[in-house]
């Protein structure tokens, strides 16, 4: 629990070399740490500080990965990080497996999170397929606790 504060605080402090030598420590070990109740804020410290060019081997742990990530309590945090922080080709890395995004996704408690930051700093073609299942289910899905989250920040 402490030394997760150490590392955020030093990855806002130190150089971008020294930035990516701790980064590197994580590869590897990416999804437990995003799993992980303090691990995870590491993630996403590293998401919001270091040069997203030194992340992609996050990137590339989360493949096959993000759906479940998506419904994870601190999975989800990791995702909403790298959709405001990480480049353009990284965001569509990770989106690519959300093309069918399930509906579950809109209801789950932590899903319907990453559901409305795709809407809100998703590319043009990924806010339009969240558009097509929102405008084909208002009713159903403005109906449901989590789900109506997603058609207010649709709305």
């Amino acid at each position: 629990m402490y030394g997760c504060r150490v590392i955020q605080k030093a990855l806002e402090c130190i150089t971008q070399d020294q930035q990516k030598d701790i980064v590197r420590e994580l590869d590897g070990h990416v999804l437990k740490c995003v799993k992980d109740q303090n691990g995870n804020h590491v993630v996403q410290k590293c998401i919001e500080c270091v040069d997203p060019m030194a992340l992609q081997f996050i990137i590339n742990a989360f493949q096959g990965q993000v759906f479940t990530l998506s419904t994870h309590p601190y999975g989800c945090r990791v995702i909403q990080r790298i959709l405001e922080h990480c480049t353009g080709d990284q965001t569509s890395q990770c989106l690519r497996s959300y093309t069918n995004i399930p509906n579950s996704c809109y209801r789950d408690q932590y899903g319907n999170y990453v559901i409305q930051h795709v809407l809100e700093h998703g590319k043009p073609e990924d806010k339009s397929k969240i558009v097509g299942v929102v405008r084909g289910g208002v009713l159903k899905l403005s109906q449901h606790k989590f789900a109506s989250n997603v058609v207010e920040k649709w709305v």
